[in-house]
């Protein structure tokens, strides 16, 4: 019966948000408020699973996704991704094209946020494709690739950061080991695959056309790697000081301290408001503003995270959670593998990414205290899931199709199967790192 109850939960979640056009957040509450009370959660016991759910997911990770924003509109704003985009370009020249644009597509997209990187990056990947003359599909594909694999892989994008946080996993290693998974995933849904897509024709409408900065405007090259790419290498630095110093050192709290997340983003956004902010001349009220807008940006996401984790805490507070985890160990399928089909098919049923991993994330949560599964690389596994199949029912999918002006034909050929294959390959990485790590000690 409790396995009924949580189906029809999950379908009327689906049926609320795809087909009713609710709101995400409210979509969550009603669920969840509906399931506590059919489960039979007294209501100061359902309104109090509410309340923790909703403190309890956003109570981790609202610093590091709200300074993650925050981070990658100044990197915008200021130039600093054109910049780097632009030292790309000059370094590789036409002949690997498609590898630059990846490459970059990948330096940037750590900061960025994807809705924020797909419009940054559109003006440069036209432009590419009008002064050499080639298809822009064909040129645009593997940077978009690159946004979309962070997306969905590394912290600090949203989803992987509540998935990390809820799983209680290692932000450090699952950001080593989503790199790893994530490179091969995008040389074969990216350069690879695009290659066998120049014949697409896509002329793309003028309206998308912006105009990118004069050299002028831009900041110096080296504050524009540095800046951007700050998160990364002062976790990697903490990290590599831990294992090489003593434990028990004079150094330890303090390298305790740097290595959290939380710090780290807020010490990138410190250093990057001076100095993609006000030694470019722009006042702490105009950095202060951008980060207003990107805060507004980002709302609708951390309620998302918050009405996924009610309704997580209302299955765990009834204990339906525990029959989940009988039910899903009965199935006989790898944890790793079925965390990747549930958000796969939530997925396809709903469209958004963020949803898709979230509620597959609650689902099996309570699988991890029967099982032995590593949670870094369960969430990879939901992360790579939740790529799967973008189609009509995917804002994703009529971003790529309006501003590359192609049919839906081209789109389903194109951007589809792109994300299908990064998914699939996903899951691949993850199962190849399951079997590798304990052999590795």
């Amino acid at each position: 019966m409790i396995s009924l109850i949580i189906l029809l939960a999950v379908l009327a979640l689906i049926g609320l948000i795809s087909w009713g056009k609710v709101q995400p957040f409210l979509a969550f509450l009603l669920v969840a408020l509906g399931a506590g009370f059919v489960l039979g959660l007294p209501a100061p016991r359902l309104m109090a699973a509410v309340y923790q759910g909703l403190g309890d997911a956003l109570g981790s990770v609202v610093i590091i996704i709200v300074l993650g924003a925050m981070l990658g509109k100044l990197v915008a704003d200021s130039g600093a991704a054109q910049q780097i985009a632009t030292v790309m370009l000059e370094a590789f020249g036409l002949k690997y094209i498609q590898w630059t644009l990846m490459v970059t597509g990948l330096i940037i997209g750590v900061p960025l946020f994807y809705n924020v990187g797909f419009v940054l990056v559109i003006p440069l990947i036209f432009s590419v494709a009008y002064k050499y003359r080639l298809p822009a599909v064909y040129v645009g594909l593997p940077m978009l690739a690159s946004l979309s694999v962070l997306h969905g892989f590394l912290p600090p994008h949203p989803a992987p950061t509540a998935l990390v946080a809820q799983f209680h996993a290692s932000l450090g290693r699952t950001f080593v080991y989503g790199l790893v998974i994530a490179v091969p995933a995008i040389i074969l849904a990216g350069p690879l695959y695009a290659r066998t897509l120049r014949g697409i024709v896509s002329v793309p409408l003028a309206g998308f056309v912006t105009e990118s900065l004069p050299a002028e405007a831009m900041p110096g090259r080296l504050n524009s790697f540095v800046s951007s790419l700050l998160p990364v290498l002062l976790l990697g630095l903490a990290l590599g000081l831990q294992a090489v110093l003593p434990a028990n050192g004079p150094l330890a709290p303090l390298l305790v301290l740097l290595a959290e997340p939380a710090v780290v983003m807020l010490l990138s956004v410190l250093v990057a408001t001076a100095s993609l902010g006000l030694a470019r001349g722009r006042s702490l009220s105009q950095v202060m503003d951008g980060y207003g807008l990107a805060i507004k940006d980002i709302a609708a996401i951390l309620l998302i995270i918050a009405g996924a984790g009610a309704l997580k805490q209302v299955l765990v507070a009834s204990g339906a959670s525990q029959e989940i985890a009988a039910r899903l160990q009965g199935t006989g399928l790898p944890p790793l593998v079925l965390g990747w089909l549930l958000a796969a098919l939530i997925r396809v049923c709903l469209g958004s990414a963020t949803i898709a991993g979230l509620t597959a994330a609650g689902v099996m949560l309570p699988l991890l205290a029967h099982s032995p599964v590593n949670p870094n690389l369960l969430v990879l596994a939901i992360g790579a899931g939740s790529l799967a199949v973008s189609h009509v029912n995917d804002a994703g999918f009529w971003l790529f199709k309006e501003y590359f002006n192609l049919s839906v034909k081209d789109t389903l050929r194109s951007w589809t199967v792109m994300e299908t294959i990064v998914s699939v390959v996903g899951l691949a990485g993850v199962l190849l790192l399951d079997w590798l790590l304990p052999l590795l000690g």
